[in-house]
């Protein structure tokens, strides 16, 4: 294997498949990434048992790479996206000699690497459904921006720590909970799905997958099997695995009338919050007090130890019902954070019922956070 290839085309794909790279892991040969040439195409590839993730990089003319002669081999990650990253040369000189010895050279700089065969890798197959469906990058970047937070971090219950994907003809609901809050979003498809699927996506694996993609995509091919996901767009493939295990059903959880519905400016609302939490002694629960008097809302919090605050701000309600409630100020938040509408609507049920967040601008959202009570 011998090419030369612009150096800003290899960097751009070493960063997307090095998000797959364990260093952790039991198998030695998956801290390594291979790289396939063949066809005009040098392809890369990387996993870690839950992510794989692959990139090809086609020769559409000389001035991106040009090939001397085709091969593969695994190269070491870590070392590789180094040495790449920090060579100030234009083009980059890759050449294997002595089947597992690689030379990595420009006019002034030259590493050998040791290589590994690849019949050592894993065979990696990332087929493709035939029931794939099709979604825009905004969207599926919105779902994991406005879900994922509320998952959970314990590990002692791993359905928790995933996405819900429910997908019923073309509607995909997406739903996040850490039994103390819930991110639902519902997206409609542009194309009815053949079949219905109900399943877990790891919240970890989505996030590094939307980190990585182009703003320039436009469409996400979503191929579905009993145990893994494959998302497609252009030249990018990354398959994640699902969790096993039935998801709860968090439609009970959303109250269908409301006590009192309070409309406040977002980031009004949002910024109050975050002065008032200043003052809350326990970090995990920073817990806040919120009442409503006639057109003013109170906040207040207070310790012990540190002192007490109160702030006030107006807003319309739409009856003339006061609530008094205590939640956390960190998960409200980042449940406020979610949103992308100048002005949210906050549904109160009842003192230890669950607080909904909504917007007339956006109802595919709908956030949920549990009061605290604080006696």
């Amino acid at each position: 294997m011998k090419l030369t290839i612009k150096k800003d085309l290899l960097l751009d794909a070493l960063n997307k498949v090095s998000k797959a790279i364990s260093t952790k892991n039991l198998i030695p040969v998956l801290a390594g990434i291979k790289f396939e040439l063949k066809k005009k195409k040098l392809t890369l590839t990387a996993s870690d048992n839950d992510i794989t993730i692959q990139t090809s990089i086609e020769s559409n003319s000389e001035e991106d790479f040009t090939i001397e002669s085709e091969g593969s081999i695994i190269i070491q990650g870590k070392y590789i996206l180094d040495i790449v990253r920090k060579l100030p040369d234009k083009y980059i000189n890759i050449e294997v000699v002595d089947e597992l010895k690689i030379l990595i050279y420009t006019e002034n700089s030259e590493f050998n690497l040791n290589g590994i065969s690849e019949s050592e890798y894993p065979n990696i197959g990332l087929e493709e459904s035939k029931k794939k469906i099709n979604i825009s990058v905004g969207t599926l970047k919105n779902i994991v921006n406005q879900t994922a937070f509320a998952s959970s971090n314990e590990e002692s219950k791993p359905v928790l720590t995933g996405i819900n994907f429910n997908i019923v003809g073309n509607i995909l609901e997406c739903n996040s909970t850490d039994s103390y809050r819930l991110a639902r979003k519902i997206v409609k498809l542009s194309k009815e799905s053949e079949e219905n699927y109900n399943i877990v996506i790891p919240s970890h694996n989505l996030l590094e997958f939307s980190r990585i993609l182009n703003d320039d995509e436009s469409e996400i091919e979503l191929h579905i099997f009993n145990n893994k996901i494959l998302f497609k767009t252009g030249n990018l493939k990354f398959e994640s695995r699902l969790i096993n295990g039935t998801y709860p059903n968090t439609s009970n959880l959303l109250p269908d009338d409301s006590f009192l519905i309070v409309s406040t400016k977002l980031n009004d609302f949002y910024d109050v919050i975050d002065r008032v939490s200043i003052l809350t002694s326990d970090k995990e629960k920073n817990i806040v007090t919120l009442e409503t008097n006639g057109d003013t809302l109170i906040l207040r919090s207070s310790s012990a130890e540190i002192g007490r605050v109160e702030e006030k701000m107006p807003i319309s309600k739409n009856n003339s019902n006061d609530i008094k409630i205590s939640f956390s100020a960190k998960y409200m938040m980042e449940a406020l954070k979610s949103f992308s509408t100048e002005v949210v609507d906050i549904h109160f049920v009842g003192e230890i019922k669950p607080i909904l967040i909504k917007s007339s601008e956006d109802d595919s959202l709908t956030q949920l956070v549990l009061p605290i009570r604080t006696y």
